[in-house]
């Protein structure tokens, strides 16, 4: 399975000539060359993690792919037709297989509401939590993308997500919010709690890919 990490925290998944794509949103360049999409996971409903017009461009070259997201998803994209997942919920499309966890949203401030937010599992081996440092009980994660900066999060927050979790594998996402120094400092923090456990941290930048 190959991953590409786009911009922010949209990733690019390809197997057996099929793709899947999680959050298409406003901090990443226009979606308009994506090919072969049998689906899109869209973890909330917050513009950063998909919009409108990122559907649109992948929908007019990929019209049967299947856009699974939490019920706060489904109603704010009600133009489309959004299958609403749960926590605990499993669904294939093509070579993926896709496990649901969580739930909410992490909160941002006490005075902002909390939203639907769900954490997905990909094929055993990617977890990608959303905006949400929801923890896939149970499961050994191999690749762990990790929340590099956010106005919901601070670092001390994100190596206990890591130090709990323990990935062979972690890279960063959700980094459009953070100047260039910062993402090293964030980068840097991952990568010390990723390698105390045995694991690899891979500082991915947007267009850069791995094989998993």
């Amino acid at each position: 399975m190959k991953l590409t990490k786009r911009e922010h925290s949209c990733l690019v998944l390809e197997q057996a000539g099929e793709t899947l794509i999680v959050d298409p949103g406003s901090f990443t360049l226009p979606l308009s060359d994506a090919r072969d999409v049998i689906a899109i996971v869209i973890t909330h409903e917050h513009a950063d993690h998909w919009t409108p017009e990122q559907l649109r461009r992948i929908l007019e070259v990929n019209s049967d792919a299947q856009i699974f997201g939490p019920a706060g998803v489904v109603k704010a994209a009600e133009e489309f037709e959004v299958t609403e997942v749960n926590a605990g919920d499993t669904h294939v499309a093509g070579p993926f297989t896709l496990r649901f966890f969580g739930g909410s949203h992490a909160e941002i401030h006490r005075s902002i509401p909390i939203v639907d937010n769900v954490g997905v599992l990909v094929n055993d081996e990617l977890y990608y939590a959303g905006d949400s440092f929801t923890i896939p009980e149970g499961v050994a994660v191999g690749t762990l993308a990790v929340p590099a900066g956010a106005p919901w999060l601070k670092i001390s927050e994100v190596m206990d997500y890591v130090d709990t979790v323990k990935p062979r594998r972690s890279f960063p996402v959700h980094e459009m919010v953070l100047s260039v120094a910062g993402k090293k400092m964030s980068n840097a923090r991952i990568a010390t709690v990723t390698e105390q456990h045995g694991g690899t941290f891979v500082p991915l930048e947007p267009g850069e890919s791995i094989d998993l």
